[in-house]
Formats: C-alpha cells, sequence, structure tokens
C-alpha cells in the first residue's frame, strides 16, 4: 500500500515534481510513500511528509478510491492539513514543490496513478 497526502492549504494543494527515476522524473505527483510493516496508514503519512516536505500534517478522511499501480500495490490518498499553518514545506526528496490551485491541475504532467484521481482533488478543493 501507497498512500499520499492531498495537503491543503488556502484552497492549494501541495504539489511535488518527481527527481527520480529517469523514466518518470519530472512528472509531478501527491507527497507520499509505503506503508510500512505494522505501521497505520495516518502514521505511514505523516513521516513521509516528515521525511520529504519537513512538515508535519494532520491526516484526515480519505480521497476518491484506491488506484491500482504498475507494480501491482494500491495508492490511497487522504486529505491532509500542515499541523502549523505557518510552517514551509521543503523540496527535500523531490525536484520542486509547488502550490496549485484548482484550475492549475490540468497544467501539470502528473504521474498517471495521481492523474486518475484529479476528480477528486477538483472536489477536495471546493
Amino acid at each position: 500500500m501507497v498512500v499520499a497526502a492531498a495537503l491543503l492549504s488556502e484552497g492549494r494543494l501541495l504539489a511535488a515534481q518527481r527527481s527520480y527515476p529517469a523514466d518518470t522524473a519530472g512528472r509531478w505527483e501527491l507527497p507520499g510513500g509505503r506503508v510500512e510493516e505494522g505501521e497505520s496508514e495516518q502514521h505511514a503519512l505523516s513521516r513521509e511528509c516528515r521525511e520529504e516536505l519537513a512538515v508535519d500534517v494532520v491526516p484526515g478522511v480519505r480521497l476518491g478510491p484506491d488506484v491500482p499501480l504498475p507494480d501491482g500495490g494500491l495508492l490511497r490518498v487522504y486529505l491532509a492539513v500542515l499541523a502549523d499553518p505557518a510552517a514551509t514545506p521543503r523540496a527535500l526528496e523531490h525536484r520542486a514543490i509547488r502550490w496549485v490551485a484548482r484550475e492549475q491541475l490540468d497544467a501539470l504532467d502528473w504521474l498517471d496513478a495521481d492523474r486518475a484521481l484529479l476528480p477528486d482533488l477538483r472536489g477536495g478543493l471546493g
């Protein structure tokens, strides 16, 4: 299971641009990663956001359906907010990060699994 954060702030969504591997570098995704054995999905989401963005988040409800991944796993997305609204996420493991508004979602070159969730992400942004 892979979990990802639909991290929302001031009506915008945080998108992260991959730096590797070569076949997906430059494409955009939601921050997140694999759930480790014995770890809850919410804990994994919080841990991944600390590792990738250097921020603490408060995971919320699930967003959209599970999305099948090419390796046979599943992507599960949760709404999330910054634990400290004044915190500034940093791209520790990505090439770049950016806050995007609802009308900017289609302009990004999303990974296929994340692109499948764009209708749900639009709904999450109001």
